[in-house]
């Protein structure tokens, strides 16, 4: 273990918690810090060391990550009152491993560099149960120096890094594309397996034979299965992808490219929020498909009975 070997993780949600264990596994002291206390005393159960705000962590370690889910908390946990960049020893190294705006990634990097902090931008990706295992996927840019110490951290917490240059941003403009083919499939697998129910097929033969077919994605297969089963427990929230492709459509306006799957699926995400599913998992769009098909799927009672 080097010097750099006490790490804050700013953000105990799904992909956040898993980093945090993943670095206390491989003997890294490790300061957590989440708004919900049940969480911090999890943490603490689990040898962690809880923190009550960002600034208390900065203070403890000389890398911080950074798992919250907007620009402005972001924004908000370095720079805001109690935020950890005034607390931080000149030369910390922060990871920002938010999936954010890239053009937010950028400026944030660069007030981070101008306060005189070392700075990774490192997306990751591969699920809450991915991350436990430490086996995420991290696309991550900033300089050679950020990437030794780095390295160690990675090590933990991922199976495949790709370093993407220098450039900071580079790797959240990758993990937005990523967000666009993900969510994309998600809603692709849920109008399949809709269509597929009302046209009288059985969807375990159909998830069968698509997953050993050209149609098959790794979406599908995860999120087919989980609507065959009638399982909707949040693994990407649909309130989540509202957000992520929210990003894409933004930037996507900005650069001045057309997406019109994007912005088809993200009308159809935002109306499954509308209709009071945002906190269920992504394919949970298959509810909303399956009720205006008249279609009934598995484990989906009537919309009276939810």
């Amino acid at each position: 273990m080097s010097q750099f070997s006490d790490v804050s993780v700013i953000g105990l949600g799904a992909m956040g918690w898993g980093a945090a264990i993943s670095l206390l596994r491989d003997g890294f002291s490790v300061y957590g810090v989440d708004i919900r206390q049940e969480v911090l005393e999890r943490f603490s159960a689990e040898k962690g060391n809880p923190c009550q705000s960002p600034a208390e962590a900065a203070k403890l370690a000389s890398v911080v990550m950074v798992f919250v889910v907007t620009d402005k908390q972001v924004e908000q946990v370095l720079f805001g009152q109690d935020g950890a960049v005034a607390a931080a020893e000149p030369g910390t190294l922060f990871i920002n491993s938010s999936t954010i705006q890239p053009s937010s990634a950028v400026e944030i990097g660069k007030r981070l560099e101008s306060a005189g902090m070392r700075v990774i931008d490192a997306p990751v990706s591969g699920g809450a149960a991915r991350a436990l295992r430490g086996e995420v996927t991290v696309m991550a840019s900033g300089s050679g120096e950020a990437f030794k110490i780095a390295g160690p951290i990675f090590d933990a917490i991922s199976a495949k890094v790709f370093r993407l240059g220098a450039e900071v941003g580079q790797g959240s403009r990758i993990k937005m594309i990523n967000q666009l083919l993900s969510d994309v499939h998600i809603a692709a697998t849920a109008e399949a397996m809709t269509l597929a129910s009302n046209i009288g097929v059985n969807l375990e033969t159909m998830y069968e034979v698509i997953t050993q077919s050209t149609g098959n994605s790794w979406m599908f297969e995860d999120r087919g299965a989980h609507i065959v089963n009638g399982d909707y427990a949040p693994r990407s929230p649909i309130d989540i992808i509202v957000k992520d492709l929210g990003i894409v459509s933004f930037e996507a306006e900005s650069a001045g490219a057309a997406v019109p799957l994007t912005n088809a699926a993200l009308a159809l995400f935002s109306e499954a929020r509308a209709e009071g599913y945002g906190r269920e998992d992504g394919c949970a769009v298959a509810k909303l498909l399956g009720r205006k098909s008249d279609t009934a799927l598995p484990g989906v009672k009537d919309r009276s009975q939810e």
